[in-house]
Parts: structure tokens; sequence; C-alpha cells
């Protein structure tokens, strides 16, 4: 059997294409430190959902090959193997990253290190800020094993009582609420652990602390919710949340200092074998690299981008307010907004405000999928409820770790009095749209904004995601039929210009695909842009390949996963697959079509993953309007250009970095929007 490419090795090599990063010294300093801390927090992820559900399969006596031909037994190896590399090298970056950051002036002490003056001004603060918030529990007759939360840092430490002669086990939690980094002095700064590793002693007063050595648990962070079973969803996924704190184990982090016989005590504690142990040569939990980026020396990180307000938005501000009118920008045309360059604020933000106070509104439809615990747009949206406008939101509460902020929306939505449903029983709603009614006249006039991200202004600063607002008739009757399946439930048998999942995506992009292929065979120029985050449908991976056989020229920029590879053999050099990983983590989603008809142009929510076309409602939406398709392409015309921040699969599976001549699509595209903003 001829093996496929591996799911999980592949977003394994994503994350080794991120890590690069933290060792790309054309980048200032702290910013190395965060792709390092993404890295981290992306493998904690990867551990908590990929690893534990086969892991499950394993368990569950699962022996036959999955799509890439492998077994989860043979899976799981490749994977030990391959994130032991990948944390191998991790440890290597924090530890050119510290001794960096100690030249700039910001020191990594330890305990060990620090002159009595200095152990003992934080020998105070501990006593002052650190103790009264440290809890320690003891393992014994009366006291079970404790319930130790997914990734939370802990101290695992023996001690003998007086006289004693057993070896008795104890834990104390190093608290997120306090941050891992203390500062002192003048720019200094010590890891909370170390701190409390200092003066464990202090929190067993009479007994001998034997030894204390940190380790930390990754839990399976999958919620297992059977909505036809589940009586009332939200609290089927609260319940869901608190078990997951306290899911099965899936990993064990120790240094490889800790004693073997400590190991074995935890391990028996967790009822887990020696497979779950991961033994680090260094720092546990680098996701504190997210923190010292923050530090707060502004000139060791790059410049922040402040987006800017789009043309036709700014100029259709007037005296009586700074903000422009979303509205009458809308009416005008199509506008398409590329956020991090243009501003979320200043073009979605600005339409749910405005669309919350205008008395002309009717109503507002939107899809909620992560919005974040501070989002301004569910606040915009109950403004509206409260204004007495016909208020209807989907909420996504199965989407995965934003679960807890979407009930706590949901639930002031349907204070506010909003309408408020949790999307369609068996698929996740992970389409990003809104309609808007207003009345105009003796008629209504329907606004739509259709994005390829969330409704999340925090995302829209670091994310590349495509927004277009549009009062297109056939795209507006399209969104309203998708509303009233989304709360209805009936289904439409076609749209007539949106493309929807699970329907009709698959089959129309598929089609799209081998009508090129059938085309090129007979010698017409054909050719297909794609980007996505991942690329893994096994029919799509085998329809684009066939395609590419068939003549047809494609270009796939894929930030993540790809299953499909280059063959010389047969695609000669038709098929050019490259991943750009820098400022920003793009986002977006474009399938551009070309061939003897002319060219299609859509943008959505869709990723090539069965999930995303079988298991989710998603939406591509056209661009049609001519300043539309040609900002669409000057963005893809930027990316396939990029040689600062790009990629290349090889045919053998390998990430190649393009020899670096300069050019960022993210330095292009920040200058377009400026150009564009001034005109």
């Amino acid at each position: 059997m001829t093996l496929g490419v591996s799911r999980e090795l592949s977003l394994l090599a994503f994350n080794a294409r991120v890590l690069s990063e933290a060792s790309n010294k054309k980048r200032p300093l702290l910013d190395r430190f965060r792709f390092l801390g993404i890295v981290a927090s992306n493998i904690d992820e990867f551990y908590g959902v990929r690893v534990a559900g086969i892991q499950d399969q394993q368990a569950a006596g699962v022996r036959t090959p999955g799509p890439d031909g492998r077994t989860p037994d043979v899976q799981l190896a490749l994977i030990r193997e391959a994130t032991s590399l990948l944390t191998e090298s991790a440890q290597g970056s924090w530890g050119s990253l510290i001794e960096e950051l100690h030249s700039a002036g910001l020191p990594l002490r330890t305990w060990g290190d620090l002159d009595a003056a200095e152990q003992s001004i934080l020998t105070e603060r501990f006593t002052r800020e650190i103790f009264p918030v440290l809890t320690p529990l003891t393992v014994d007759a009366g006291q079970p094993f404790p319930l130790i939360s997914s990734l939370s840092l802990s101290i695992a430490i023996r001690l003998r009582a007086e006289g004693g002669q057993e070896n008795e086990l104890a834990r104390v939690k190093v608290p997120t609420i306090l941050g891992r980094i203390v500062q002192f002095g003048n720019g200094d700064w010590i890891l909370l652990e170390d701190l409390i590793l200092a003066h464990v002693d202090l929190l067993f007063p009479g007994r001998e602390i034997v030894d204390a050595h940190l380790f930390r648990v990754t839990r399976d962070a999958d919620l297992d919710t059977v909505e036809e079973e589940a009586d009332d969803l939200l609290e089927a996924i609260e319940e869901g949340l608190r078990q997951r704190r306290f899911g099965s184990v899936v990993r064990l982090e120790a240094r490889a200092d800790m004693p073997d016989d400590l190991l074995k005590m935890l391990m028996m504690g967790l009822e887990i074998s020696q497979s779950e142990v991961q033994v680090a040569e260094g720092l546990l939990d680098l996701t504190v690299a997210l923190q010292v980026a923050n530090l707060p020396r502004p000139e060791l990180r790059a410049p922040r981008w402040q987006p800017v307000t789009p043309a036709r938005i700014a100029a259709s501000a007037s005296t009586d307010s700074s903000s422009g009118d979303m509205f009458t920008v809308i009416s005008e045309g199509d506008l398409l907004v590329h956020h991090p360059y243009d501003s979320f604020e200043a073009s979605v933000d600005q339409l749910f405000a405005q669309a919350a106070d205008d008395p002309d509104v009717l109503s507002i439809r939107s899809t909620l999928y992560r919005t974040g615990a501070t989002s301004s747009i569910p606040a915009h949206l109950i403004r509206a409820a409260h204004a007495g406008k016909e208020v209807v939101v989907l909420v996504e509460v199965k989407a995965r770790f934003d679960e807890a902020a979407n009930i706590e929306w949901a639930r002031r939505l349907e204070e506010a009095g909003a309408h408020v449903v949790y999307g369609v029983m068996g698929l996740k709603t992970h389409c990003k749209a809104t309609l808007i009614a207003r009345r105009e006249g003796s008629s209504v006039r329907r606004y739509v904004h259709l994005s390829t991200g969330n409704y999340n202004p925090k995302t829209a600063r670091g994310y590349t995601d495509l927004g277009l607002f549009t009062t297109n008739e056939l795209i507006a009757n399209d969104v309203g039929v998708l509303f009233n399946f989304l709360t209805g439930g009936t289904r439409a048998s076609t749209y007539s210009r949106i493309l929807v999942a699970p329907d009709h995506l698959r089959g129309e992009i598929k089609e799209r695909i081998e009508r090129l292929a059938e085309q090129a065979r007979v010698g017409a120029a054909t050719a297909i842009t794609i980007k996505v985050n991942a690329l893994i449908d096994p029919e799509m991976i085998q329809v684009l390949d066939r395609a590419a056989e068939a003549g047809v020229s494609i270009d796939l920029i894929v930030r993540g996963m790809c299953g499909l590879l280059p063959d010389p053999a047969r695609h000669a050099t038709r098929l050019r697959i490259r991943s750009v990983i820098g400022d920003y983590l793009e986002h977006s989603r474009i399938y551009r079509f070309a061939g003897p008809e002319g060219v299609e142009l859509f943008a959505g929510s869709a990723d090539l993953m069965e999930r995303n076309l079988d298991r989710r409602v998603e939406v591509l939406f056209p661009l049609d309007e001519g300043e539309v398709r040609r900002k669409v392409d000057e963005i893809l015309a930027a990316l396939l250009a990029d040689t600062s921040n790009a990629w290349e699969l090889q045919p053998d599976g390998a990430w190649e970095r393009l020899a670096d001549t300069g050019i960022s699509s993210f330095e292009t595209l920040r200058q377009v929007a400026l150009a564009a903003s001034q005109a």
C-alpha cells in the first residue's frame, strides 16, 4: 500500500515552519518570542484534540488504517517522534532567545544566581503576593490523588515527616492568575515557578522537603456532546466544559531530572503508562514565550500596523459624525475589505453600530462563531434588540474553545429580547453572514455582509480575512434563504449565487475543477488558484491531482495541512504549492477558476477538509464587481510573489523555504492599503 500524507504530521510540519520564525533574525526579538509561544500553544491543542482522538481509537482496539494508510499505533509512534524533534527545536529556540534578551537588558534570572539583597526583596514579595494564593495538597490515605486540571503547571513534592520513613507526595499548582513572569530590579525577571520552588518549605512547615519537581498534564479537550440526546444543548455544553478540565490524560510533561520513583508516583496517580510521558530537556510550558513577547520594551517589537479606513468609508463621514455612513457606502456599490490592512472597527463594527442605532433598520440576522469574550458585535446586537428591532442570532455554542464565551453572549442576547438559535442538528455553523433589512422610502433594502473571518475585533487585528458588503439582490435572496434554513431547518434545493455546504459546496467545487480539466485536455488555457488553511479532503486531493495531470495550471496557497504532493513526472511544473508564514495568520479562503468562459472568484469560510465540506454549514460567496475582483487578484499576486515568508512543498513532502529576495506580501499589502486609503 502507498502511504498518503499524514494529516497529523502535516500539521506538525506547519508548526515547524512557524517555529522557524523564532530564529529569523530579520524579525525583532520579542516578535520571535511570540512565534515560539504560538507553536507551544498549538502543540498543546494538538495533543488535547488530535492525539487524544487517536489514543481513543487505539484504546477502542481500532486496527484499520486511516486515510493516510497508517493504523493508530503507527500514527502515534510517528507523532511522538516528530513532536520530540519539534519540542527539542523549540527548547533550543528558547535558549537562544533568552541569551539575546539578556544582551538586550532583560535577563532571565534564577534563584541561585541572585545575591542576598535580591533574594530578600523577592522573599518579601513572595510572602506578600504569592504565598496567599498557593494551595498545597498532600496525597495520603485520607486525601486521594488530586484532580489536576489540563495544561496547569504543577510542582510535585516529596515530603518526609520528622522521624518518618515513608515519603509522602504533595502537589502545588503554579497559579495562572499571577502570570509566569515576576519582574524586579532594572529589567530583570524570574519565572514564578522558580520563586515558588525556592520557598516551597514555607508551605510545609515541620516537614522535610526531599525534592520538588515541575510537571504538567494535558487532557482530552474534545467535548462529546450527543445533540440528539441533549434536552438542553447549553447545559450539555457547559457540563462538557467542566469535564474538559479533567478529561483523560493524554500527556504528562516532566523534566529530565525528575527521579524515576517520583515519575512513577505521578504516572500511578494519573493512571497513565510510559507512552504518555514526554520528557523535556529544558523549560516546561513554553507558552510563557507569549508573556515574554509582551514585556514593556516596544523597541524590541516591530511597529504595530494601524489598519486604515477604506477611502469610500472615510469619504462618507459627515461633519456630524467622524464615522462613515456604511449604508450609503454599500448602496453605492460592492465593497471588499481586507483585514487587518483595512480597519475592522471602521467597517464591520461600524455597520453593526449604525444598524443598532438607525431607526430605519427593521431587522438584523447574523451568525456568531468565535466572537471573543469582549467583542463589540454582540453588544451592538443587544442594543438593537433593546431598541425593538427584530434581531436573530445564530450562536455556535460548539465552537471549540470558545464555547463559554458564546454561551454567555447567547444568554445576554436572549435576555435583551433577541431570538437566539444554536445551529442545525448535527452540523456546526461556520459561515460568517449578516443580513440587515432597512426601510428606505416605500421599500425595504437588504444589506449583506459575508466574510472569511469571525466577528471578532481581536482576531481581525492578527488574521488576514476578507469581508464583502453588498446589496446585490441575488446574494441577499440567497442569504435570506440561508437564514431560513439555519432558523427553520428547511433546506433550499439550490442557491442562485452563493455556494453552501454541506448540500452543494463539494459538488460545485468539484464540477468547476473537472470542467477546467476537460477544457485543458483539448488544449484550452485553464488555471486554478486556491488559498485555504488546509487541503486534506481525499476527493479534493484526487480531483486537483487529476486536473494538474490534465494540464490545468494550479497554484495552491495552503497555510497548514496539505495532503496533495506535486509529482513532476505527471504534473510537470503545473502544480505549485506554497505556504506563507509571517506577520499575520493567513486565514482568508479564496477560490479562483479561470477558463475559456472567463474567471470565477469566490471567497468564504470553507477549507478543503471533510468537516468543512460535509459536516459544517459553510458559504463561499461570489466576487463579481470589477474593483472587488481587481483587489482579490492583487492579493493573490502578492502572495504568489512573496519570497520573504514563503515555503514551497517538494515532491517528497518536505517544505523548502524560498530564497529571500526581499519581497514580503505583508509589506506589499500594507502599502497597497495605505495608498488606497489616500486615493
